[in-house]
């Protein structure tokens, strides 16, 4: 029975641009020849880190939402510990209600935090 997880993989920031995408492709086909299904993909670029991770202090962020058969998750999770360009990672399994958050988040209906700050921003008060 596959169920619903999301999965974000934090990469070092020493690659190029072209290897960070290889890294991206090689997890994305690993789960694809597994038979998991990949529900949304989003690269969020370059981000500072809350603390330093084998002394680094930014990373490439990558999320995956697939849908797998648990064994799956276990196998991908010692890939990625097994890959050296992999700083951190984390795995949710997700509820209904999270599954319809992201599902509505990716059509645009819930504003991201820098949308609300910037209409808080711009609303007069009397």
């Amino acid at each position: 029975m596959q169920k619903q997880y999301e999965t974000v993989i934090i990469i070092t920031p020493l690659l190029t641009e072209d290897q960070m995408k290889e890294v991206v492709g090689k997890f994305r086909d690993y789960l694809v020849s597994n038979q998991a299904e990949i529900v949304h993909e989003e690269n969020w670029g370059l981000r500072k880190l809350a603390y330093p991770i084998k002394k680094k202090s930014t990373g490439f962020y990558q999320l995956f939402e697939i849908k797998a058969d648990p064994s799956l998750i276990q196998r991908l999770e010692i890939e990625y510990k097994r890959d050296e360009r992999i700083l951190r990672f984390v795995t949710l399994g997700l509820d209904k209600h999270a599954i319809e958050y992201n599902g509505r988040r990716r059509r645009g209906e819930i504003k991201s935090r820098t949308e609300l700050r910037d209409f808080k921003d711009t609303t007069v008060t009397a």
